[in-house]
């Protein structure tokens, strides 16, 4: 018990510590929003005595009793006083009007720069939050991407970040100016009445019980609909993303009835939050009422006794409304602090994950030279697997084709070549020097790898053909364009190189985003080529087009980059200088493609099936 104690404690402490690593850019701008909530309490405060104080100056004024104190504090007492006292003050009540103004004005200034000042700092904290997830998110490694969900990511980097901001521009300053409320009335209080004081505040604990039963409750049921919302988001954004896909398969009514069944369960979530909600306020309006009608009833007592003007009842009221109203407040402070404490713990998730690291002393290396995979092994996560003692040779320059089922380790094995990945065995060497040497952004910027569904931004053609070089001169760009075969469709646009492809390029077919994701690779100079499938959704003549542009690259002289295509395609991987065969996660078979179909096994297999189907297409064309 001691120990969960000390965890919770332990707990708090850090979350408080969170809180105070990004408001520490912005505390002055919290200082003066909390010097500013103090002025504002005191002038709240000040308004019921003025108030008090001229209704008891009127009423012995009234009654004859014009020497009776003028019941102000005592800086204003003296001023009326020299003036001619209760009589005088009853006499001129415009000049307490013109003060009261006066002081409303103040106040108001005074509230202004509160919400100025502690506005800015939260917007100031939410944006540095902000650029840090997202500084952070660039840095993840690929294994994180690739399980996380983006729809939550999303919502993490969005609405968890605006419930931290709309705590820390209202309720941050709130709590000073809950503590103050609190001080100076019972400070007050005591003043004017010490019995009645007691009165007053006799239902006070309950009502911080009551908001701190309502915190631990509300930040539970929070908690869960925030998951619940994250994980509506995430199925909205994958869904909205394969729409094409769900329409394709008349999927609409099951994916409408998926997306029911996780809104109604934000929905029930959302419900059970607004029942404690209004559990909490009802609750607390009743036991304010009951307070402000305790205070009531005894403070006429103890006017009839003598003990107390009339004045000074109605201050006392008023005080016990400003008293109650900050207490009643401490339940929603507290909820907000809930919600964004479960909303900071959701992004330092996202911040406490590792970055991805560099191998210690890893640098630059020249990456045009002789690559070789050395009984190289590989598992995600220490599962089965994926890669089992993978082993060849390939000289700087040479084109390697890679064939092998869906599943059997290719584009693994291209992944660990850009380490994506980091081999659970055995050795990736470039030029005789292990990878894991070689820093991580020396092979992200000199590899140029094309996926079989290449991502497409929601920019023009030009923009998304020059995102590896954005001051590419359009020359350049049109040279890539017409070896990928590219130039052709262009030309067709209205716009041509300035149409834009909408998100994920989905204005596009899918062979002409593979050719303008080829294009793009084309404009950087690469010392390794990969092409993964990316040919799979052109035809064969723009297969071989786009192939004949790359060997006619590497004829014309110049270091032709050393270049991997993945395919099933045998007449796209015949022309390569050699050949993998890849089956279970093993090098089963290699060689040129003369050796590959003179010996049994997959490759001939597939070739026998590839020319069959072709010599009966071209009979039935006959």
């Amino acid at each position: 018990m001691q120990n969960d104690r000390s965890s919770r404690q332990g707990g708090a402490m850090r979350l408080f510590g969170r809180f105070y690593e990004f408001m520490r850019g912005s505390a002055r701008k919290y200082v003066g929003g909390m010097l500013a909530v103090a002025v504002t309490a005191a002038v709240s405060f000040l308004t019921p005595m003025l108030v008090g104080g001229t209704v008891d100056a009127i009423t012995d004024a009234v009654q004859g009793n014009g020497n009776a104190p003028v019941n102000l504090p005592g800086f204003l007492a003296g001023w009326f006083e020299a003036r001619g006292g209760v009589a005088y003050l009853a006499a001129n009540v415009w000049e307490m009007a013109a003060l009261l103004l006066a002081l409303s004005l103040l106040g108001g200034a005074f509230q202004y720069l509160r919400g100025r000042w502690s506005a800015e700092a939260s917007e100031d904290i939410a944006e540095r939050l902000r650029l840090r997830l997202y500084s952070h998110l660039q840095e993840m490694s690929y294994a994180y991407h690739a399980k996380a969900e983006t729809g939550d990511l999303i919502q993490r980097c969005t609405q968890d970040v605006e419930t931290v901001r709309r705590f820390l521009a209202n309720q941050l300053v709130e709590i000073f100016r809950t503590v103050v409320m609190v001080a100076l009335a019972l400070i007050l209080m005591s003043r004017i009445h010490a019995g009645l004081r007691w009165v007053s505040l006799i239902l006070v604990p309950p009502q911080f019980v009551l908001a701190f039963w309502f915190f631990r409750w509300v930040q539970k049921l929070f908690a869960e609909a925030d998951e619940a919302d994250g994980k509506l988001s995430a199925m909205l954004q994958e869904t909205l993303t394969g729409v094409r896909v769900v329409r394709a398969f008349g999927r609409q009514k099951h994916e409408s009835d998926r997306f029911a069944v996780r809104a109604g369960d934000v929905h029930d979530k959302s419900a059970r939050l607004s029942v404690v909600f209004a559990l909490y306020w009802s609750g607390s309006t009743l036991l304010s009422t009951v307070q402000a009608g305790l205070t009531l009833l005894f403070g006429v007592w103890f006017a009839l006794r003598g003990e107390i003007s009339t004045g000074d009842v109605m201050v006392f009221i008023s005080y016990v409304s400003m008293l109650i109203w900050p207490i009643r407040e401490l339940g929603q402070i507290l909820s907000d602090f809930g919600k964004a404490a479960v909303s900071l713990k959701r992004l330092y998730e996202i911040l406490d994950a590792p970055a991805e690291q560099d191998t210690p002393g890893a640098s630059d290396a020249p990456l045009w030279a002789d690559i070789e995979f050395d009984r190289v092994g590989f598992a995600y996560d220490g599962g089965q697997p994926v890669l089992r003692d993978v082993s060849f040779s390939v000289r700087a320059g040479q084109t390697v084709a890679i064939l092998g089922a869906t599943g059997s380790g290719k584009t693994t094995m291209m992944n660990l070549l850009q380490r994506l990945y980091e081999p659970t065995s055995g050795q990736i060497r470039i030029g005789g020097r292990d990878i894991a040497t070689i820093a991580k952004s020396c092979l992200r910027e000199r590899v140029g790898y094309v996926l079989q569904e290449p991502f497409l931004y929601s920019r023009t053609i030009r923009g998304n053909i020059a995102i590896a070089r954005p001051d590419a001169p359009q020359a350049e760009i049109d040279a890539v364009a017409r070896e990928t075969a590219s130039d052709g469709f262009i030309a067709e646009f209205d716009a041509g190189y300035d149409t834009l492809v909408g998100e994920r390029g989905v204005t596009l077919s899918g062979g002409q985003k593979q050719r303008i994701a080829i294009a793009r690779t084309l404009l950087r100079d690469n010392d390794i080529l990969i092409l993964d499938d990316s040919l799979s959704a052109v035809d064969t003549e723009t297969d071989q087009f786009i192939r004949e542009a790359l060997k006619a690259r590497r004829e014309a002289g110049g270091r032709a980059p050393t270049t991997f295509i993945i395919s099933h395609r045998i007449t796209t991987l015949a022309d390569a200088d050699w050949i993998l065969v890849v089956e279970d996660g093993r090098i089963a078979q290699q060689g040129t493609h003369a050796d590959l179909i003179a010996e049994d096994g997959l490759y001939r297999r597939v070739y026998r099936i590839q020319a069959a189907l072709e010599d009966e297409l071209n009979r039935e064309t006959a």
